[in-house]
């Protein structure tokens, strides 16, 4: 079985506003301890999302995903956090917190770094909506990074925490890869040259990141992969493909985006569908080493330099 670092789930919001539980599963919950182990996950972010339609301020929201990620991980030794020269070992899958919208620092950038010392060290700076950091991918218009959006990726470098550029516009792309002190990366991103989704990277973004040293996780979201009820593992396939076509094998890693969305692929509802992922690329013609680095070296390695 291929090791799996997974880049993205919501599984956070799920266990503090939906009573989700890693040991006790709840019907539509995808990430459990079980299916980690099955899946062979052994490197797992955790990401905090906003949800600004809710009246609760967004850092109250961040801080009480925040506590329950630690709680998390003092109640499973099993689950650690990444740190640097350690491998999860057998049994053990390594953690990385995130946060998913830059509206939970509300434009503070001593909130930001006060959410880094409590262990985030990944962030996408907007949602689907525009706010006061940048544009986003679904907002109005194509509004890049905010001078405050432009203060908040250089804090960020300097402090030692990734850009996430996943949810962005084009135009806050483009900031990000002119303005970011340090690679960044597309936690859960898909190829708009393989299926049209303002959500998805142009080719051009895909092929700047990757020379930048930043990866991009393929994403299991069905209006990102076709237009069909239902998507299928050949279609998360064909964007693998693509994207390691354009940037190179070493650029392209997975980000699920478990407990994120409501239909999944077939094969793909949880973390224990890694494995038949992994035999479609083979299928495909994609060596073991490149399954591997897809799968797990890439996207470990770009993060390591940020823990």
């Amino acid at each position: 079985m291929f090791p799996v670092a997974d880049g993205h789930c919501d599984f956070l919001y799920g266990a503090v506003n939906g009573g989700y539980d890693l040991d006790a599963p709840a019907a539509r919950q995808s990430i459990s301890a079980a299916g980690l182990r099955e899946g062979g996950v052994a490197l797992q972010f955790f990401a905090a999302w906003t949800d600004t339609s809710l009246r609760i301020p967004p850092l109250q929201q961040c801080l009480a995903m925040i506590d329950a990620y630690h709680t998390m991980l003092e109640r499973h030794p099993w689950l650690r956090p990444l740190r640097r020269g350690e491998e999860a070992g057998e049994g053990c899958v390594q953690a990385v917190l995130a946060i998913e919208g830059g509206e939970a620092i509300e434009g503070s950038l001593a909130v930001l770094r006060m959410l880094y010392r409590l262990g985030v060290r990944a962030m996408a700076l907007t949602w689907n909506a525009n706010n006061e950091l940048s544009g986003a991918a679904l907002g109005r218009g194509n509004r890049g990074l905010t001078p405050l959006g432009c203060e908040v990726v250089a804090e960020m470098g300097r402090i030692g925490m990734a850009v996430d550029v996943s949810h962005l516009s084009d135009a806050g792309i483009d900031d990000v890869l002119r303005l970011s002190p340090r690679p960044p990366f597309a936690s859960h991103s898909n190829a708009r040259a393989v299926f049209d989704s303002p959500r998805s990277l142009r080719d051009e973004h895909i092929r700047a990141i990757a020379a930048a040293g930043g990866t991009i996780g393929v994403n299991f979201y069905n209006k990102q992969l076709t237009r069909r009820p239902v998507a299928c593992v050949d279609d998360v396939v064909r964007q693998i493909e693509h994207i390691c076509a354009v940037g190179g094998a070493a650029c392209c890693a997975v980000g699920s985006d478990f407990d994120g969305m409501p239909v999944y692929p077939q094969g793909l509802s949880d973390s224990r569908g890694f494995p038949l992922l992994a035999d479609a690329l083979l299928r495909a013609g994609f060596a073991e080493a490149d399954v591997r680095a897809v799968l797990y070296e890439n996207l470990r390695r770009y993060i390591l330099q940020f823990v």
